[in-house]
């Protein structure tokens, strides 16, 4: 292809929304256009690259055994009702009525789906194990989009389901799924990525690990141990506490506090340390507004993602009103009472701990020398805090955590029964009895693996893609498009790599050296030939990477098979 002919322009200003360079890059290298928040059109080259992208895909999982089908974008609402999500599902879920009077919604992911497709074919024993797998669109409507293909409403993206009758059976295909995405995170040009154990979220089931590429501009938070191999994302990361008890118990002391709100202020004012204080953070259910009460110790932070799984509901940050009975500021679990129904939980922070400071449900007025088994008797402690810095790893007990940020390029489930029970899907084993599938879920966002890699890959110049997903293999450069030796060269250059089915982007513009090679770089083609009249003195032509890891002058009859055994050479690098 031309490069004059190229829909799209590339531009060297960093548009100001743009907070993470990936989405710059994209942006100002004519890959894609925002239409509204977190939906893009792709133009040619992000398009070549997504294409590449789900050909790796389709390889690996064709090559486990998966069978490539396709759902609907848009699903009744009573296919979600039988697993229970239409109502559980918050507002990510875009819900709408059709013409009909029928309620529907836009397809965030396919559980659903997939055992509806396979729920009549699957009744025997001696249909199992299978994987069934698609590249679809899905929506998403998220509150926040953000920078860029990272995060956004509307994706592109490979799940696959499998269904197994036994869980030795799932865990095995769970392995063997998890060696594919190694490949092909290897394959996309990022090795790099490390799983971690995850929470399961709204997808339910009982293991569930995340592929992450460390960044730090990524949006999910990682616990890594420095001593040993446990990786985790913070939503599903234990926090372990020693707690320190002070050898005597002080009386518990109601102490005037005028004007003091925050943990941070109490502790100052009390001239205590926050790990002496107990604070209160408050909630709300979002299907029936309930209140939730969370006590904790005063430095650490409420896991939300946690107190979710642990009630079982959906939550939101609680706007306490004066008929509830909650004093903000002053909220303590010594003598609390809140108007209706209410949920109160305890941090294990608090387990075994005295001499704390706490409010005492009294506008203006603090506790101090709290003791939570002789004040509290009988309450129960689970873990809901996050994990921080230099806390002790859950798996060898060295207190060597830290934080990391990461980008989530894919994710696997290990489901279990949770949607094969609810929607009655059940299958016949050797014995004749009714047995529920066992599931397995994996899934891979197109749109935010080709900003991940762009995200790992670049210089200030422009993205340096890998030759497995590059929009062209080889970037043509005739400089003096009006010489006519030069030009007669370059076009030359340009039939010959298309009849080597060589996949090529010529750029024979009458523009600047400048101009067209600052162009090149926001492309990112892996090899670069540079045809000019310079060069034509001495029949050679420039041949480069955009990594800048081989440049050298080839001899114009040369030029095919340098070529051609740089590609190799690029494409072994890339693990195929």
């Amino acid at each position: 292809m031309k490069l004059d002919q190229l829909v799209g322009e590339r531009f060297k200003e960093k548009p100001s929304d743009c907070v993470i360079d990936s989405h710059a890059l994209m942006i100002r290298g004519g890959y894609m256009k925002d239409m509204a928040k977190g939906l893009y059109s792709q133009y040619t080259p992000l398009k070549r690259i997504c294409r590449k992208i789900e050909t790796i895909l389709r390889e690996e999982m064709d090559g486990i055994g998966g069978q490539e089908v396709q759902f609907p974008v848009v699903l009744p609402a009573s296919l979600w009702n039988e697993s229970g999500r239409y109502e559980s599902v918050g507002s990510e879920l875009l819900r709408f009525t059709d013409r009909n009077g029928s309620k529907m919604l836009l397809g965030m992911t396919h559980e659903e789906a997939a055992v509806h497709l396979v729920r009549d074919y699957a009744k025997s024993y001696n249909n199992y194990p299978f994987m069934i797998y698609q590249i679809q669109t899905k929506f998403r409507d998220e509150a926040r989009p953000r920078a860029g293909l990272i995060r956004v409403r509307e994706f592109t993206m490979k799940d696959a389901y499998s269904f197994h009758t036994s869980q030795e059976d799932l865990e095995r295909f769970y392995q063997v799924c998890y060696e594919a995405y190694n490949r092909i995170f290897a394959r996309a040009g990022i090795p790099e990525v490390i799983t971690v154990s995850s929470d399961s979220g709204m997808m339910g089931g009982n293991l569930a690990h995340e592929y992450m590429l460390l960044t730090p501009v990524g949006e999910d938070s990682i616990a890594i141990c420095e001593s040993c191999d446990y990786r985790a994302n913070m939503e599903a990361a234990e926090c372990i506490i020693e707690n320190e008890r002070d050898e005597k118990d002080e009386p518990l002391t109601k102490v005037h506090t005028p004007d003091i709100h925050t943990i941070e202020d109490i502790c100052d004012f009390l001239h205590s340390a926050l790990t002496k204080s107990c604070k209160a953070v408050v909630y709300q259910k979002n299907r029936t507004d309930d209140y939730v009460v969370v006590f904790i110790r005063g430095d650490l932070d409420v896991n939300e993602t946690k107190l979710t799984n642990y009630l079982g509901e959906q939550i939101h940050p609680a706007v306490i009103t004066s008929e509830c009975g909650l004093n903000a500021g002053y909220i303590g679990p010594v003598g609390l009472t809140v108007a209706g129904d209410y949920t109160v939980v305890y941090d294990k922070s608090l387990c075994g701990t005295n001499n704390l400071s706490c409010g005492a449900n009294e506008d203006e007025y603090h506790y101090t020398g709290l003791c939570m088994e002789r004040d509290v008797p009988g309450a129960e402690y689970v873990d809901i805090a996050k994990i921080t810095d230099g806390a002790i790893c859950p798996k060898c007990g060295k207190k060597h955590i830290s934080i990391s940020r990461g980008i989530e390029v894919g994710n696997i489930f290990q489901l279990g029964t949770k949607y094969t029970k609810t929607m009655n899907m059940q299958y016949l084993d050797a014995d004749g009895s009714s047995q529920y599938p066992i599931m397995g879920c994996y899934g891979i966002g197109i749109g935010r693996l080709a900003a991940a890699v762009c995200e790992a890959h670049h210089d200030e110049y422009g993205p340096v893609w890998p030759i497995s997903i590059a929009p062209w293999q080889v970037h043509l450069c005739c400089l003096r498009a009006d010489d006519t030796e030069a030009k007669a060269c370059a076009d030359k250059i340009y039939d010959e790599l298309n009849r080597q089915h060589i996949e090529v982007i010529y750029d024979d513009r009458n523009v600047r050296p400048g101009v067209m090679f600052s162009d090149a770089d926001l492309l990112g083609v892996p090899i670069r030939l540079v045809v000019s009249p310079r060069n034509m003195k001495e029949s050679v032509v420039e041949l480069s990477t955009r990594d800048k890891s081989v440049q050298e002058k080839i001899a114009v009859t040369d030029v095919i098979p340098a070529v051609e055994k740089l590609i190799c050479h690029l494409k072994e690098q890339c693990g195929k």
